[in-house]
This record gives structure tokens, sequence and C-alpha cells, in this order.
């Protein structure tokens, strides 16, 4: 079996990775691994082949997915599938699946002129996020005043209703369908308020991450969840996140690519087929 890993450089050494472990287990195993850099190529588009039985996309970065993007067109098979990671970069796109698939997700907004949130802010204050990627350049704006830096040039402005928080963030993960509760501070700075702690999911938790998975068709992802005022809400969903906190995850994680690999050999879908996908969001959607 021939894997083929897509990555940042930095992923494989930087404290808290499982993806070295993950990658020891699988050579174990037998398995071939080869880490791609895409950042350190040059690639002649009319020469990418599939050279491998299996490629992982862990990577987030623009080249790492746009390169996927060119493996899945000459038949790749890709966990997760490039149409699916390339969907959980646009937030636009992912929060209206999310709220077909009855998840629960903040009042969300999006609009070119940021001037026109103005009525919006007296009914409290709003979050801003880039409508692509995650993490970074995320802020929340109290009053009309601040609406004046919010940068035009960057593509559509994304903004959902502010929540306040009555717990630290429970982040839940999913690898083969297993789901993960972690609980952790945001913002995490320390490698230990990153690690979080382990929890119990309530049934309310359970299944809003359920319904994530099913939105997409994933078996492998992570959903970051805030709660306030009794309730759940989901506000970002990735399709290979760090899965800090979760028992063993290196191993599950060799164990379920292992697997993918095995039925990518036999010609078998890695995931469910989007015909079920849609079966499934229409199933669980409100009415």
């Amino acid at each position: 079996m021939k894997i083929g890993i897509l990555m940042l450089r930095s992923s494989a050494t930087r404290r808290g990775s499982i993806i070295s472990d993950v990658i020891r287990s699988l050579s174990e195993w037998g398995a071939s691994v080869d880490v791609i850099y895409p950042e350190e190529q040059l690639v002649k588009l009319s020469q990418v082949r599939v050279e491998h039985d299996l490629y992982i996309l862990k990577s987030r970065t623009d080249m790492a997915l746009s390169l996927a993007g060119a493996l899945h067109a000459v038949g790749a098979a890709i966990l997760n599938p490039y149409p699916v990671a390339a969907m959980l970069r646009d937030k636009i796109f992912m929060n209206r699946m999310l709220q077909a698939a009855g998840v629960s997700t903040p009042d969300t907004y999006v609009t070119a002129h940021p001037d026109l949130l103005g009525p919006l802010l007296e009914e409290g204050p709003l979050v801003i996020k880039p409508y692509r990627g995650s993490g970074t350049g995320v802020h929340v704006v109290w009053d009309v005043d601040e609406l004046d830096d919010v940068p035009t040039n960057r593509g559509p402005v994304f903004v959902q209703r502010y929540q306040e928080r009555e717990n630290s963030d429970c982040k839940i993960y999913s690898i083969g369908g297993q789901l993960f509760g972690v609980r952790r501070k945001w913002p995490a700075r320390t490698h230990e308020e990153k690690a979080g702690e382990a929890v119990t999911l309530t049934p309310e938790l359970r299944d809003l991450a359920t319904r994530c998975g099913r939105a997409f068709g994933l078996e492998m992802y992570g959903v970051t969840v805030i709660e306030s005022n009794g309730r759940a809400y989901a506000v970002d969903v990735s399709s290979f996140p760090g899965f800090k906190g979760v028992p063993d995850a290196a191993l599950r994680l060799a164990d379920y690519i292992y697997a993918a690999g095995q039925r990518a050999m036999k010609g078998e879908p890695l995931l469910a087929a989007p015909e079920k996908i849609r079966r499934e969001i229409s199933q669980c959607a409100p009415s």
C-alpha cells in the first residue's frame, strides 16, 4: 500500500502533532508512506499522476488544496475527498449546508458592504471571520464605528451573531464515526490549553456532531461548538483537525487511514456516495 500525505513541514515537528506517530504506525503495518510538501515543489500540471493508492489531505493551505484538486481530477483517492475539503474551506457554503442538515449555528450574514451591518449591531455584537480558512482574523465588533476598519478587499464579509460562552469551547472529533469530546479554553495559547480536557458528550452534542458529519458525508472530522443560553452552536467544521486531547488519537487515525487505503486498493468508495449524503441531509433537515 502506498500512501501520500500532503502537509506543511511544520505539521510533523511542532509540539503536540500526532502525524509523525500516524506515519510510524502505518509504516510498521507495511504501508509505504511519502510526505508531500506542496509549498516546496514546482508542479507541472500536465505531469500530475496518481502515484499512491491513497492521498491524505492534512494541510489546509491553498497550495495543498489546489494540488489535491489536480490529483482528484486524474482520479486519485483522497482522504478527505477534495470536493468536501474545498466545501469546508468556504464558510458561506459550509454554514448553509449545516443549516440545511438541521445543525444549530449562530445567525449568519454575508455582505460585500460592512456598513450594511449597522442595524444588526442594535441587537448586540457581531463576530466577523474570514469566509475562507480558519483560526486567524476573527474579531468581535461592538460599535458601528468599528465597521470602518473591516477590510472589503478580501472577498465577502462573513458575520455571525456573537454568543456569550457559558463554558470553554467544546471540540468534537470523529474518527471512523466514533465521537470524542474535548473542552478547550479559547483562545488556547499554551500546549496544555490546546490539549484541553476530555469530556463525555451529551446526547445533544452527539446529535449535533453526527449531523455535521452527515452533512458532508464525513467519518473523520472535527467540530467546534460553543454553548450559550442553554443551546449548542456549531461554529466550524474541519476535515482533518489536530485531534488534540483524543485518547490514542494517532493509533486510531492510523487504523482508519489504513482501512481506507485497503478500500481504495479494492476500488471501493472511501466515504458515503453523494446520493446517500443528500438523502440523509433531507431526512435530518427540519420541516
